[in-house]
């Protein structure tokens, strides 16, 4: 491949080792998390979870390939995402399949599949794991990247697009996140957006504008006012903006989202020109953005929809959600210096010296995991240095050393770590005390 694919995220290329076998590297654009970062990334990914988890929203379990139409119908065949970014293939069925990019439109086809609609409104669920876009790595944008998201479905409510809101913000918050800003928008209704699309196709018509971003006027004309590059940004500078010629409806949906988040103590700066990536977004839509992160700046958003349901096949149902960027929440984290995570792997490690102390730690290590503590032994004989050693880098609390006199003694030497204060106890009530010392 022309493109490097043959390197890994850090961009290390395949290698052998002595014997001259092939050592394998990871595919360029895919950023691996693994001990003791790891730990980092599962704290934000289950800090995101557990905020959604409070109010009321279930886990739904998505594939990670779906048909390739669902995304072209749902995202929108003019987006970025489906015309440059998609990873399509045939399967060994001749079936067009794809990895999924984004999450709304596998969650959209899993109601209308299990008819989760049914059974009361509003749906409520979320789901984490991996999305797909083929891009140009860099950080903050990768070709396999995480993502929390959660769909409230079935209720065009105001108060639940701000209780949407308020969950992602809860998330940045239980992180101790406190630099990023919540900016938001209403992108309109079928009452009002044909007449400012033509409104807006009829300004932009006028502009000296490359073939290329002619063509998108005529299929998504909102979609020019998203253009990143400079010297469009200034041509488009005095379009007219849809906030300004919403629909009676949509105008009080977009103060009533706003009065709630008032008063749940939500700050947010008003941005008429945002115009997220995907072309399924109505009336509200937001984004979380953050200064740390350089381009790459959005840690999340997401937004109202109406239609998607019917478009793929459902009742005509409202719908509102987000998605949230674990990569990209980690790196917001370290640009704040927030770490509210741990790097220990255990709780206790044990250390024995000898065979018959080795079967009695084993005996122990397993009562204190079923007590809920965390605990991880010296395998392999190791002396008592090689054996703390690990201990330390293991991140436990406490270590237990376990020696043949000590066995005779029913005795078991309980250090810990971070103070170096050593006690001798007990060996039938070793689990007891340590679970005392970690409540």
């Amino acid at each position: 491949m022309t493109d490097g694919d043959t390197t890994s995220a850090s961009g290390a290329a395949p290698s052998g080792n002595a014997s001259g076998a092939r050592r394998f590297a990871a595919p360029k654009g895919v950023l691996e998390y693994v001990p003791p970062d790891s730990a980092a990334f599962e704290h934000v990914s289950r800090t995101l979870v557990a905020a959604a988890d409070r109010a009321g929203y279930g886990l739904v379990e998505l594939p990670v390939f779906e048909d390739t139409q669902l995304f072209a119908r749902g995202v929108g065949e003019s987006t970025d995402v489906v015309t440059k970014e998609m990873y399509t293939f045939a399967d060994r069925g001749d079936r067009s399949v794809t990895l999924r990019p984004e999450g709304t439109a596998g969650v959209v086809r899993a109601v209308i599949e299990h008819g989760l609609d049914k059974a009361g409104l509003p749906v409520k669920v979320r789901y984490a794991g991996p999305l797909f876009r083929y891009e140009r790595p860099q950080a903050g944008r990768y070709r396999q990247f995480y993502t929390v998201g959660a769909e409230a479905i079935g209720v065009d409510d105001p108060a639940l697009d701000a209780e949407v809101i308020a969950m992602a913000d809860e998330g940045f918050r239980a992180l101790g996140l406190r630099d990023y800003t919540l900016e938001l928008t209403s992108l309109g209704d079928a009452e009002c957006r044909p007449a400012y699309r033509e409104l807006l196709q009829d300004y932009l018509g006028k502009l000296p504008l490359d073939d290329a971003t002619k063509a998108r006027v005529e299929i998504n004309p909102l979609r020019v006012l998203d253009d990143k590059r400079p010297d469009v940004r200034a041509l488009v500078a005095d379009a007219p903006l849809l906030l300004d010629h919403l629909s009676a409806a949509s105008q009080e949906h977009h103060v009533a989202v706003k009065q709630h988040l008032d008063d749940l103590g939500i700050a947010y700066k008003e941005n008429p020109r945002l115009v997220r990536g995907l072309d399924y977004y109505t009336k509200t839509t937001f984004e979380f953005v953050h200064p740390g992160l350089g381009a790459q700046s959005a840690i999340g958003g997401g937004g109202h929809y109406d239609g998607l349901m019917s478009l793929l096949g459902g009742d005509d149902l409202a719908g509102i959600g987000y998605g949230i960027g674990v990569d990209r929440v980690l790196l917001a984290c370290r640009a704040e210096g927030v770490a509210p995570w741990s790097t220990a792997r255990v709780e206790v490690f044990g250390v024995p010296l000898g065979e018959a102390a080795r079967r009695r730690l084993v005996l122990v290590a397993a009562e204190l995991r079923r007590a809920g503590v965390r605990v991880d032994l010296a395998y392999g004989g190791r002396s008592m240095k090689a054996g703390m050693k690990s201990a330390d880098r293991s991140g436990a609390r406490f270590a237990l050393v376990l020696g043949d006199r000590d066995l005779e003694g029913g005795t078991v030497g309980l250090k810990d770590l971070g103070s170096g204060a050593q006690d001798t106890v007990a060996l039938d009530t070793v689990v007891a005390e340590l679970v005392t010392r970690l409540s």
